[in-house]
């Protein structure tokens, strides 16, 4: 099924060309995931890392679930899929300032190094942004960016949220 994001992101000629993701590219969004998360200093494993096979249930999973979640992607004729951006939505309380309580999150924005610095990712993000403002109720988008994607992130009106983020890890017991 093509949506409204699908056509506005073919945009004109001279842009690159995005699609959404569907179930045959989870294997390509867990590759470029390995990528991201190796690019940012973790331990990723190798293509055996059960991390791989819970990240492919986790796509899979999520993928029809059209109205929550979003995948698109650049695919190149040699390569195959080498840019995605990934968006999700989670239900919170309504507020005055979102009275839908719904929040987006932009993620697992990829791109193959080999494949870097020519509009890839860019595409990806304004195809996401356009499937959030189009097809979701969500009025909060937020994102956790790198260094290195920071920039491509202030160019769209991602700010430092009002109010610090913090984060705690918790650890289960061995059982």
């Amino acid at each position: 099924m093509t949506t409204s994001a699908d056509r506005m992101a073919a945009g004109s000629a001279d842009c690159v060309p995005v699609r959404r993701a569907t179930l045959a590219d989870v294997g390509a969004l867990v590759r470029l995931r390995a990528l991201m998360l190796a690019d940012m200093g973790m331990d990723i494993g190798d293509d055996r890392a059960p991390w791989r096979a819970d990240a492919a249930r986790w796509f899979t999973d999520r993928m029809p679930r059209t109205d929550e979640f979003a995948a698109f992607l650049v695919e190149d004729p040699e390569l195959g899929v080498v840019a995605c951006a990934v968006g999700t939505c989670d239900a919170h309380a309504p507020s005055p300032a979102n009275p839908s309580g719904l929040h987006g999150h932009v993620s697992n924005v990829s791109t193959d190094p080999r494949r870097r610095r020519l509009g890839h990712a860019r595409a990806c993000v304004d195809a996401l942004l356009r499937w959030f403002r189009q097809e979701t109720c969500a009025t909060v988008v937020s994102l956790n960016a790198t260094a290195d994607g920071a920039g491509l992130y202030a160019s769209f009106g991602f700010v430092p949220p009002r109010h610090a983020s913090l984060q705690l890890r918790t650890v289960r017991p061995p059982t």
